[in-house]
């Protein structure tokens, strides 16, 4: 088992380095124009945290787990999901800088978590713990197989899935698309598929009313 395991630890720094080093390029397919064109706000197999009624008004916020302004926002945004609970649809979205040396490994993280539909809670519990184990320049992968087990997931498939190509290509999907979308940090929040220009914390739950007073 442990042979085994160490050599998942293995491919998924090998996967994590292939990410930061995709993400730090440019295609030469395609172009940005025709990448603007084509890129989408929200897919549909875009992690939705919160689901909201008819007319609610739609968020999707490209993050970075080892961000510390994603993390600063992460209880402002958990208030405004319980303010706004039925009236919002939240949705999250990866950006993992290659500035951080575990982004890419905590998004694999969340997406073999999603794949066990746990996706929210790994979310809280990387966003809530980021102090544990962020800013550092060693693989936190551990940490993470940790998160893992303490929500009880099948291990043999989270081991399987950090590993991944499949996981791999599906954050490096969110990460293309947003710089197609024109985004260049993270946090980034689109209200109701328009690119909010943060100035201030309370800008989010600004947005939301406005879009909200819009709606009515």
């Amino acid at each position: 088992m442990k042979v085994a395991l160490a050599t998942g630890v293995v491919i998924l720094l090998a996967l994590a380095a292939a990410l930061g080093y995709v993400l730090t390029q440019r295609t030469d397919d395609v172009q940005p124009d025709d990448a603007q064109s084509t890129a989408q706000v929200m897919r549909e197999d875009s992690h939705v945290l919160d689901a909201g009624g008819a007319g609610s008004v739609r968020i999707v916020e490209f993050l970075d787990f080892e961000c510390e302004v994603c993390a600063a926002f992460y209880p402002i945004v958990e208030d405004l999901r319980d303010e706004y609970a039925g009236r919002i649809t939240y949705v999250v979205r990866y950006l993992p800088l290659p500035g951080h040396e575990n982004s890419a490994t905590s998004a694999l993280a969340a997406q073999a978590a999603a794949e066990q539909g746990r996706f929210e809670d790994m979310y809280h519990l990387l966003l809530s713990r980021q102090a544990e184990w962020g800013e550092v320049t060693q693989s936190q992968s551990p940490i993470f197989r940790g998160y893992a087990e303490e929500l009880g997931l099948d291990m043999d498939a989270y081991d399987a899935s950090v590993t991944s190509t499949a996981s791999l290509e599906r954050v490096k999907a969110d990460f293309d698309e947003a710089t197609a979308l024109g985004v260049t940090g993270a946090p980034t929040f689109f209200v109701d598929d328009k690119q909010l220009v943060l100035r201030d914390f309370d800008d989010l739950e600004a947005a939301i009313v406005d879009a909200l007073d819009d709606g009515k």
